[in-house]
């Protein structure tokens, strides 16, 4: 019965939610940068997607997600990351499917690598062109492949980092609605505390503290300091609902506080904990492109947008590098606001009844 109701209250948001065209918008917005940051490799770089080498296929563009996802053979063979022509000296009887931009995000493309194309321009003759759609950063490498590979980066930090806060938030805030009492102001003073301090001046701490940042310590730091305000919303629902007659009515069946936790109040709180959640990752990749922005984002040679503006700083003439991954920063953050207000309003019956 709980089951067919929480699908009945879910289908009906969903009918709700389809109603305001800005976030439905957004969705498939965000459904087009999931699509950019899967296929990346696909899109931009100078690896194969496929090819066959020696009798035997091989996916070299997988390296663009992790180096070791690349054929040692390649290295061995002293490739040197020059696809095009050692292919074909290699093993004239090779064949490739190649990504649909010739542009790696790491590196400078050399003259002739791609037959009968120069080198990339660099600095201020890198602005944007028929080649370099984007353009190029001062060191020559392309735009466009950095803002397609950063699309990786710019996901990751906004749905692990809210993945971690929003685990936290969820745990401590119903530890302290459901026991109440010393748990509960043991609970509610932590997440004071941790809201005391200024989140960006800690996160800066901790980076300049911790060994090697990682684009993944990044987004633990992110999440270990942005679960706050998720505790505070889901201590409030929890304590709201403990008290529900189907809370009661578990309780005298014999089911323990877990259950009742997991199976009856939680399901029941999910729906305004998930706007938090949502504008959340928005305020992440903010965070992160700020992080870059500053020099203590991702070191290279991962591409984040972020990063790309940090560059623009070297050459205020580059506009480009200013403009576009501006523009991408803008429209995701500007995405998901979108999405957590529709959300918000799909699923609380009192914004509905006060816009009427």
């Amino acid at each position: 019965m709980n089951r067919a109701a929480s699908h009945g209250f879910w289908a009906e948001a969903w009918r709700r939610y389809r109603r305001r065209p800005l976030a439905m918008a957004a969705v498939m917005f965000v459904g087009f940068l999931i699509t950019v940051a899967i296929l990346a490799p696909v899109i931009a770089g100078t690896k194969p997607v496929l090819c066959r080498y020696k009798g035997k296929l091989y996916a070299p563009c997988l390296g663009y997600f992790d180096r070791r996802l690349e054929p040692v053979i390649f290295t061995k063979d002293r490739f040197r990351g020059e696809y095009p022509r050692n292919l074909k000296e290699k093993d004239p009887e090779s064949w490739a499917i190649w990504p649909l931009f010739f542009q790696d995000p790491y590196r400078s493309v050399r003259n002739n690598e791609w037959p009968g194309r120069p080198a990339n321009p660099s600095r201020d003759e890198g602005r944007p062109s028929r080649t370099n759609l984007f353009g190029t950063d001062q060191y020559g490498v392309d735009v466009l492949a950095k803002m397609v590979h950063g699309t990786t980066v710019a996901l990751l930090v906004g749905f692990l980092s809210m993945g971690i806060a929003g685990t936290i938030g969820i745990v401590v805030g119903a530890l302290g609605g459901y026991f109440g009492g010393w748990v509960d102001m043991l609970t509610s003073r932590i997440t004071e505390i941790v809201m005391c301090v200024p989140t960006l001046v800690l996160i800066l701490a901790l980076v300049a503290i911790v060994d090697k940042p990682t684009i993944w310590k990044t987004m633990a730091i992110i999440g270990c300091t942005g679960w706050t305000g998720i505790a505070r919303l889901t201590r409030g629902e929890f304590l709201r609902l403990k008290s529900s007659e189907f809370v009661m009515a578990a309780r005298a069946a014999g089911a323990g506080p877990v259950r009742i936790m997991l199976r009856h109040i939680l399901p029941n709180a999910l729906a305004p904990i998930l706007v938090p959640i949502t504008f959340g990752i928005a305020a992440a990749i903010l965070m992160e492109s700020s992080l870059s922005f500053l020099g203590f984002g991702p070191p290279p040679p991962a591409a984040s947008w972020g990063s790309l503006l940090n560059d623009a700083r070297s050459n205020l003439s580059m506009w480009w590098l200013v403009v576009f991954p501006g523009t991408a920063i803008f429209l995701t953050v500007l995405a998901y606001n979108l999405i957590g207000e529709g959300l918000q309003e799909a699923t609380d019956p009192r914004l509905r009844e006060a816009r009427k």
